[in-house]
């Protein structure tokens, strides 16, 4: 990557038209692995390189992104978006709903710079990686997809139809620089695995999921062992299988910690990135300072915890990742902030811009976003509860951020009667409002279950990592089929 005096050159180019000037350059390097129906189908090893200018005067950003990182290169690009042009990338004014919409910014001569003294910036964040990933060869990694996939059919041969095992890793070393003298340089390190099994007894058809990620290198399968991941995502497949239909109707609905926290990260969590509130597009904007959940209710965004697949030492504007407290006991206490939507707000950033790579602008993001644990113990919860749903593992969903309206699938659920976990159900979903939904949480577990995931946002995705303790929402609507037509089907 160029000199530090050399990116001074070229902020002041980019930036003579603008308020602020920014830019982003990254290298990294990645290896991924698929294998499916027993068969080794990619092993892709690859390097990726390049930078991103940002432009930002008034509520209009110019951005433009190059693979060509020399000073020339540079400096090209800086005249193009400091003029207004996109360059090789994208002209964006984020005020439009579909972040697409072209601006120009009238060009001026270039007059006497003025100098940027950069300060370098430290984290006191700790993402320590034992096992560098590109330290492991090629090899040892397929086998390592081979054991998840051989786990999985073994749990039952006859019955297992279909494993897909997909490993992934990548090294990515990032600099940032802007005109207000941030200079960030870093190395991030994610390593993830995942399983996904397809079940069938001629009749039926069902699947069955694990993963585990994290910021961190090879070790991560020393915990995470990968013929565990196999053998669970096999057997939940397999359980689903035997499971009769779930009923549907109003019922009381007890979310396990093993289920992770996709219903805090798709039903509250978007909603509390400040970009959505300020376009008026959630169900939160306006609302801080008030009660929008129960007083059990906290839900923080973390960036800082160790190894967790969502966490950074700084964010893509060069920010240190913080702590911060969205929801304290029910009340809403602050946004996810970027820079531009911290200054329309005029608050402090809270170190949530991020984004998918050079090729594209920061927005707010989640990191790593849970609801805190509570007083009771989990079984405590199943026991107070006399007849329910108890969800073990979430599936996919759809949430309008700008009502807060839901619907969840359930990949692993079990009846809850006289109290205890009964037999198995298939089919079920949740459905529901997000407020309303964390306004009735009436029990919150003193557990705490993480799960991982990529998320997608403005056609960039980000790792990100979401947990929450068990919970119980009373009078949920459950969608499976009415309890005269339940059979074990």
């Amino acid at each position: 990557m160029i000199a530090r005096e050399d990116l001074a050159d070229v902020l002041q180019i980019a930036g003579r038209n603008g308020e602020f000037a920014e830019v982003f350059m990254e290298r990294s390097a990645q290896a991924r692995i698929a294998m499916d129906d027993g068969k080794i189908e990619r092993v892709i090893s690859g390097r990726d390189e390049g930078a991103g200018i940002r432009v930002v005067r008034g509520d209009n950003t110019v951005y433009g992104y190059t693979t060509d990182l020399t000073r020339e290169g540079l400096l090209g690009l800086a005249r193009r978006v400091g003029a207004g042009g996109a360059a090789e990338g994208v002209a964006e004014k984020p005020g439009s709903a579909g972040g697409k919409a072209r601006t120009e910014l009238k060009a001026a001569p270039e007059g006497t710079p003025v100098s940027i003294v950069f300060q370098k910036r430290e984290s006191p964040v700790q993402l320590p990686v034992e096992q560098r990933p590109d330290d492991v060869g090629i090899d040892r990694k397929v086998a390592l997809v081979k054991d998840a996939e051989g786990a999985a059919r073994s749990v039952d041969e006859r019955l297992i139809r279909q494993v897909t095992v997909g490993y992934a890793d990548i090294i990515q070393q990032v600099t940032i620089a802007n005109s207000d003298g941030v200079f960030v340089e870093d190395e991030r390190v994610r390593t993830r695995l995942a399983v996904h099994v397809v079940a069938s007894d001629g009749k039926a058809l069902q699947t069955g999921y694990d993963s585990a990620g994290g910021t961190q290198g090879f070790e991560l399968f020393e915990e995470k062992k990968a013929e565990e991941l196999g053998k669970q995502a096999a057997e939940r497949a397999l359980l689903m299988l035997k499971a009769r239909r779930a009923p549907a109707g109003r019922m009381d609905v007890v979310i396990s910690g093993e289920a992770g926290g996709t219903m805090i990260h798709e039903a509250c969590g978007h909603g509390l990135e400040a970009d959505l509130v300020q376009k008026n597009l959630s169900v939160y904007a306006g609302r801080k300072g008030e009660q929008v959940a129960s007083e059990l209710v906290t839900v923080i965004d973390d960036g800082t915890m160790p190894g967790k697949y969502g966490s950074f030492r700084f964010d893509d504007e060069g920010n240190m990742a913080l702590r911060n407290v969205l929801i304290e006991k029910g009340i809403l206490r602050n946004y996810m902030h970027d820079r531009i939507s911290s200054q329309r707000d005029g608050v402090s950033q809270t170190g949530n811009g991020r984004r998918e790579s050079f090729r594209f602008r920061p927005i707010p993001r989640m990191s790593t976003t849970y609801l805190a644990p509570g007083e009771h113990s989990p079984e405590e919860i199943i026991r107070e509860t006399e007849r329910g749903l108890f969800v073990r593992r979430m599936g996919g969903g759809q949430v309008n951020t700008t009502t807060g309206d839901f619907v969840f699938e359930v990949l692993e659920g079990f009846l809850i009667k006289d109290g205890k976990i009964d037999e198995p159900v298939r089919g079920a979903t949740l459905t529901g409002n997000g407020p309303q939904v964390l306004q009735k949480i009436d029990r919150v577990g003193s557990d705490l279950g993480f799960a991982i995931g990529t998320c997608g946002k403005e056609g960039q995705g980000v790792p990100v990592s979401d947990a929450q303790p068990t919970i119980r929402i009373p009078d949920l609507v459950v969608g499976g089929i009415l309890e005269d037509e339940v059979d074990n089907s």
